[in-house]
């Protein structure tokens, strides 16, 4: 199996939202294999809680904005992992200790990376 062409599409959406609220680390991974309930997991560092918080909801808003429903949404409250499910994708986003911590990509190391195509920041911005 493979992630399907729509979680490759809102996967992109979900990385530029993230990235324009200051996310890092932003890994994407193929989970199309292993789980029959979701093409892709995409991975996001954030600072601090605040910053876990505003990443989050940016994300959220912009695959609403695109037509794709939130399926579930978990720890939205606490700003220490908060999780996202739009069916084909799923968003984690991470204060950074509890990334180090959970270690998702340790865990799911066999499942292939998938490419993030990000806006290019230029000095003017």
């Amino acid at each position: 199996m493979t992630a399907s062409p729509h979680a490759r599409e809102i996967l992109q959406i979900a990385a530029a939202a993230a990235d324009s609220k200051g996310g890092l680390d932003l890994v994407a991974l193929d989970v199309s294999g292993p789980l029959p309930l979701t093409d892709a997991f995409l991975l996001v560092t954030g600072h601090v809680e605040r910053n876990v918080v505003a990443i989050a909801s940016e994300v959220e808003d912009r695959l609403n904005e695109a037509g794709v429903k939130t399926l579930r949404r978990e720890g939205k409250g606490e700003g220490r992992w908060v999780l996202l499910d739009f069916g084909d994708l799923v968003v984690h986003v991470f204060h950074e200790e509890d990334r180090m911590y959970y270690a998702l990509e340790r865990l799911w190391k066999d499942c292939p990376v998938l490419p993030i195509e990000l806006p290019v920041h230029g000095a003017a911005e």
